[in-house]
């Protein structure tokens, strides 16, 4: 049981610059095409997942914008901003949240070499006020124009794009999967290269088969599941 060869090099390839130092966390951002926007930047840059928070526990939706990129970058959802706050933290990133209030850092002046989870709010309202109480850092983009913000998805793009030069720049992109580690390396290349046989395992609380170089499943798994690999 295999996946084709040029497709798992490509997904080894776009595993192998992974880093899992680098996020957003979104405030109530539910619009299809913002929330796709974003994950799209995330992809781009080598973010390897994304975190949430939604008004009333709302399931994501996302539109022909994030061209799949919710399949190659996994969103989570958290109960309020608080959890997720303070999940974050807990994993070592510095929590830059965007707002224009006075004593706001111009992000170009920020070092995002280290673990960053750029934090930013709804559409039109930006970071509530409890959100930008737990913040690390308050930093803005500067404006030359009449409207004082970037659309949210511009912004976050704007912000992970930053980071990346950043990180290039002291040549730190991870170039062999040492950016996420062996376990979480494994882990992911299997529900990408196998995600439907990867749901199944979930669902019976199964640990994921090994792979071989090839891409070959190990295990001889049920004769349902072998067809769909």
């Amino acid at each position: 049981m295999s996946i084709l060869p040029r497709r798992l090099e490509r997904l080894k390839s776009v595993l192998n610059h992974r880093m899992k130092d680098l996020t957003v966390l979104l405030e109530n951002v539910e619009k299809p095409h913002n929330l796709s926007a974003i994950l799209r930047s995330c992809d781009a840059v080598g973010a390897l997942e994304a975190h949430s928070v939604s008004k009333g526990s709302r399931s994501p939706t996302f539109n022909s914008t994030a061209q799949g990129s919710q399949k190659w970058v996994n969103l989570h959802s958290h109960e309020n901003i608080k959890v997720a706050v303070e999940s974050l933290k807990e994993k070592g990133f510095i929590l830059y949240g965007t707002s224009l209030k006075h004593g706001s850092i111009d992000y170009r002046k920020c070092d995002f070499t280290k673990p960053t989870a750029f934090v930013l709010g709804a559409e039109k309202w930006g970071l509530t006020d409890k959100a930008l109480e737990l913040m690390d850092i308050s930093l803005f983009i500067p404006m030359r124009g009449m409207v004082q913000s970037l659309n949210v998805s511009v912004a976050a793009g704007t912000l992970l794009f930053e980071a990346l030069r950043q990180r290039e720049r002291l040549g730190i992109i991870p170039q062999n999967g040492e950016g996420i580690g062996q376990d979480i390396y494994k882990k992911v290349l299997f529900e990408w290269a196998y995600p439907e046989v990867a749901k199944w395992c979930r669902l019976e609380e199964r640990v994921y088969p090994e792979i071989n170089e090839k891409g070959e499943i190990k295990e001889n798994l049920p004769r349902t599941f072998r067809m769909r690999c």
